[in-house]
């Protein structure tokens, strides 16, 4: 019963979008990964100018994010950040990252070590549990500054 909800889950979402990388050589600019390693992982946000810049991860992206007056100041980001993006983990789904829940705490690590796995809703995430464990089912407003630096000790 578990498997038949999980491909129905899976197949429902596979038409709707998915973060699309824009440049096939781009790295992380937190980490400085290749972004084509690691697709199921790729985050994105959306400048004020339009521009766009993808992540590596939900913890990369969220360093920038949280950092903004830093990775400007240093010329890591051109302008201010307009609205972040992250991918089902399960479907690919771009979601806005604020709609999202996280799983912390999961057997699964991120290109960077511990991190946050996206899911488009809290019964997606239970579904991702089955699978590969996980100790929490947090909403965006509980990813603070002091969980990310925990992530990336």
């Amino acid at each position: 019963m578990k498997i038949l909800l999980l491909l129905i889950l899976l197949l429902g979402s596979v038409w709707g979008s998915e973060i699309k990388l824009i440049d096939q050589n781009a790295t992380d600019p937190v980490y400085i990964l290749p972004l084509k390693k690691y697709p199921k992982f790729l985050c994105e946000a959306e400048l004020k100018n339009g521009k766009k810049v993808q992540f590596v991860s939900v913890k990369a992206m969220m360093q920038v994010y949280q950092h903004q007056d830093y990775f400007k100041r240093h010329k890591l980001l051109e302008d201010d950040i307009k609205s972040i993006y992250v991918q089902d983990y399960l479907s690919g789904k771009r979601i806005p990252a604020q709609k999202a829940v996280y799983v912390f705490g999961s057997r699964l690590t991120g290109p960077h070590g511990d991190d946050l796995i996206p899911l488009e809703n809290e019964e997606k995430a239970k579904i991702f549990m089955l699978r590969y464990g996980g100790t929490k089912i947090l909403p965006f407003e509980r990813l603070s500054k002091g969980l990310i630096r925990y992530l990336d000790m």
